[in-house]
C-alpha cells in the first residue's frame, strides 16, 4: 500500500521567484529574437516557436498536477475504505469473540 503523501503549501517567496524567473527569461529571449540580425519571417519564425513552448509547458504543468491530485484522491478513497474493512473487523470488540 502506498502513503498519500503530503502537500506542503507553495511559499510566497517561492511563487515569486518563479515569476520573476519566468518573466526575465520570456523577456531576455523576446530581446534576443527582436535584435536578432535577421529577416522578419526568421523572427516570427522563432516568436511562434516560442509562444508554442511556452504554451506547451504550460499545459504540460497543469497535466502534470490534474495527474497528481486525482492520485491523492485515489489514495484517500483506498485509505478510508481500508480503515472502514479494520473497524469492522475489529477483534477487541465484545460481540466478536
Amino acid at each position: 500500500m502506498t502513503t498519500p503523501s503530503i502537500q506542503r503549501p507553495t511559499t510566497t517567496a517561492f511563487f515569486v521567484q518563479s515569476a520573476v524567473s519566468f518573466g526575465l527569461s520570456l523577456a531576455a529571449l523576446m530581446i534576443g529574437i527582436t535584435r536578432l540580425p535577421v529577416g522578419p519571417w526568421e523572427r516570427g519564425f522563432l516568436a511562434l516557436g516560442l509562444i508554442f513552448v511556452v504554451s506547451s509547458a504550460f499545459t504540460l504543468a497543469k497535466c502534470v498536477r490534474d495527474r497528481q491530485e486525482v492520485a491523492e484522491v485515489t489514495n484517500r478513497v483506498d485509505k478510508a475504505r481500508i480503515d472502514k474493512i479494520l473497524i469492522e473487523q475489529d477483534v477487541f470488540h465484545p460481540g466478536k469473540v
